[in-house]
């Protein structure tokens, strides 16, 4: 999922993201707004790590979102009867 997307619709991200850094509060998240850079420099800020380490959290965060996307859009083909 490319990064474009995520910030286009930060309101249904925003609470996976709450989750990953519990330590971010709701008015943290609506400042990020979705902007990236923004959100790594909060996860170092908050969570002391430096730009490396933020950047592996988003990333494997990111591909967490690709997944879900992924499973969500999977089509269900229906048993036979």
């Amino acid at each position: 999922m490319n990064w474009d997307r995520i910030e286009g619709n930060w309101k249904q991200f925003k609470g996976s993201a709450m989750q990953q850094w519990g330590k971010l509060t709701d008015d943290q998240l609506d400042v990020v707004a979705g902007k990236r850079d923004v959100l790594l420099g909060r996860i170092q800020e908050v969570y002391g790590v430096s730009r490396d380490e933020g950047e592996k959290q988003l990333e494997a965060w990111q591909a967490g979102l690709e997944e879900m996307s992924q499973s969500s859009e999977a089509t269900v083909v229906p048993g036979p009867k």
